[in-house]
């Protein structure tokens, strides 16, 4: 095993191999057993008052597959509540019944867009009042960092699609962690083995069980190249909406030429992204024994308006 793919296997086992934190609450967004979110929540303030921290949605990676879900994120999550800030770490649709499988289209765009527009409410409904669900930052890792790059982008989605939004969400802004965030250069690197292509239906009509069963649906090139339109967050710009990428300069899961990519393409287009370079590959920024892990925090209290606790 060379240099490269021996850190990046350190640093990978280094994050899966932190035990699970539990959250304060678990509610669901939706009818679905995926559509569930975990709630993390800052400890009190002087007197014992409970803190109105940012409300931080955080989507967890893993190619879209099915075998990882959102534990792996949960050190990450109850680091960044310590630091002063509310997490919703947010489950959501991946592949189906075949465990290599990436994705899945629609479903996975669907839950994307519920939890964005719902959880805010959610914490209302719920009456936590750590939660201050009028200041929300998204932040996901790899495709979870897809997953809010495209959530900010709705409002450039046509009109016609079932995800479009009339205006720009609410949002005080995104911090996306060596995101999935230009699909083309994804694709053409071969990102996480193909994942993009499934995630937007490819192999549809082989038989694989997509959702809660098999289709027999053959996607040909024409539509996943418009599947691609609708999807890739590089495709949608400019969003008007804060956004940092934080990025690993030796990943080689996620090669930080993606992020170059999308950032490239939002100054075409007249936005500017905040590209930080951390140390380390893939996993640092989610990992809380991390340097990186403390970039992230403090990112995130920025575009919040606050300062992450120490």
């Amino acid at each position: 095993m060379g240099g490269a793919a021996a850190g990046a296997a350190a640093e990978e086992t280094s994050v899966f191999g932190l035990a699970p934190v539990a959250p304060a609450r678990t509610a669901a967004y939706g009818e679905h057993p995926d559509q569930v979110v975990d709630f993390y929540l800052p400890p009190p303030g002087a007197g014992g008052a409970a803190r109105r921290a940012p409300l931080v949605l955080l989507f967890h990676g893993g190619a879209w597959r099915a075998p990882y879900d959102r534990r792996h994120v949960s050190p990450l999550a109850a680091f960044l509540a310590g630091h002063g800030l509310a997490v919703a770490s947010v489950e959501y649709r991946r592949g189906g019944a075949d465990p290599a499988r990436a994705g899945r289209w629609p479903e996975t765009f669907d839950d994307i867009a519920a939890a964005v527009d719902t959880v805010p409410g959610l914490v209302r409904d719920l009456g936590l009042p750590e939660a201050d669900p009028d200041r929300v930052v998204l932040t996901g890792h790899s495709a979870g960092g897809h997953a809010v790059l495209w959530a900010a982008a709705r409002h450039r989605l046509p009109s016609g699609t079932p995800w479009h939004l009339p205006s720009p969400s609410p949002l005080r802004g995104v911090v996306a962690l060596a995101p999935i965030a230009d699909l083309a250069t994804a694709r053409a690197l071969d990102v996480c083995s193909g994942a993009v292509d499934q995630l937007l239906g490819e192999g549809e009509g082989e038989g694989i069980g997509i959702g809660d069963g098999d289709v027999d649906v053959d996607v040909d090139g024409d539509e996943l190249t418009a599947r691609l339109g609708l999807a890739d967050p590089a495709a949608l710009l400019p969003t008007a909406i804060p956004t940092t990428i934080v990025q690993g300069g030796t990943d080689i899961d996620v090669p930080p030429a993606v992020a170059d990519a999308f950032a490239e393409a939002a100054s075409r287009a007249g936005q500017h992204v905040r590209l930080i370079r951390t140390d380390g590959g893939h996993f640092p920024p989610i990992d809380p024994t991390t340097p990186a892990a403390h970039t992230v925090a403090d990112e995130i209290a920025r575009l919040a308006g606050t300062d992450a606790a120490a």
